[in-house]
């Protein structure tokens, strides 16, 4: 695997993300551990100081996978937020924990239930609550 990029959160996320881990049940616990992985390495910054090109809880992103033959375009979500909708992902997915605190142009190897690796390419970020002022979304 290549080396990972910097990954850059904003405290409000930080915060929220690692209260949800606390309180995750057994079965989804090891997905929780993986996302406290990427957590511990990141950057923690304001919301106001987000880079406007970092996807956050809660943003819209454009990327593509080495397992996708087309782009997506899904909005990162809390599990407790994933509904029905198609076009979302829950932090928790390994997709979701991957793009987390990426930015724009980042690509990312990162390992699929079975024992794959996808890489991950960032191509844009559509919305990010804390670029269109939703600090406290």
């Amino acid at each position: 695997m290549s080396a990972r990029p910097e990954l850059i959160v904003s405290s409000l996320d930080y915060d929220r993300l690692d209260a949800m881990i606390a309180a995750l049940p057994l079965a989804q616990r090891s997905a929780g551990e993986v996302l406290a992985a990427e957590l511990e390495r990141a950057r923690v910054v304001e919301p106001k100081d987000l880079p406007t090109d970092r996807v956050s809880m809660r943003s819209t992103v454009s990327f593509e996978s080495t397992h996708e033959h087309h782009p997506s375009r899904l909005t990162l979500v809390y599990p407790h937020e994933l509904g029905s909708a198609a076009d979302q992902i829950s932090v928790l997915a390994p997709v979701g924990t991957a793009l987390l605190g990426l930015k724009v142009g980042d690509s990312i190897d990162w390992p699929l239930p079975g024992g794959e690796v996808t890489r991950l390419k960032i191509l844009g970020l559509d919305y990010q609550p804390e670029r269109e002022g939703q600090l406290h979304r």
